[in-house]
């Protein structure tokens, strides 16, 4: 995988992914930035969200639940010293479906934390603790 990030002026960078997606990046205000788009420590953020969510929802569909929309909320708490690097992370998953087994949803948690999300296990692997929790919105036939 490759990326390449290009400054575009006071704090401003626009990354473009290999696979030719664009991502604005901004600083915040008092550091130069004029909020065009996302800081890239809630980058870190939304890719734990993605990862985590990409194998959440591909576990729960390969064990046959009927699982209808997948949303994840993403917490993290940064150390007082620079670097101001994470040191706690929580995604809390919320499945809705008809007739989720919580057994499948708790166990697909599980698994994406244990043993197939790269970015999350990237982190606990470098000393950030995280957390998952999830609830089940049951949805009407």
């Amino acid at each position: 995988m490759k990326a390449q990030v290009k400054w575009g002026g006071n704090v401003n960078f626009v990354a473009t992914t290999g696979t030719g997606h664009t991502i604005q990046m901004d600083g915040p205000e008092e550091k130069g930035g004029q909020n065009l788009g996302a800081r890239p420590m809630e980058l870190m953020l939304v890719a734990v969200g993605g990862c985590s969510s990409y194998d959440v929802v591909g576990i729960l569909q390969k064990s046959r639940q009927d699982v209808e929309d997948c949303e994840v909320f993403v917490e993290g708490e940064r150390a007082d010293a620079v670097p101001a690097v994470y040191t706690k992370i929580h995604l809390k998953f919320v499945v809705s479906g008809r007739k989720l087994k919580e057994s499948q949803v708790k166990k697909a948690v599980e698994l994406s934390a244990e043993k197939y999300c790269s970015a999350s296990i990237m982190l606990t692997n470098g000393g950030v603790e995280l957390t998952h929790s999830y609830e089940i919105v049951e949805l009407g036939e």
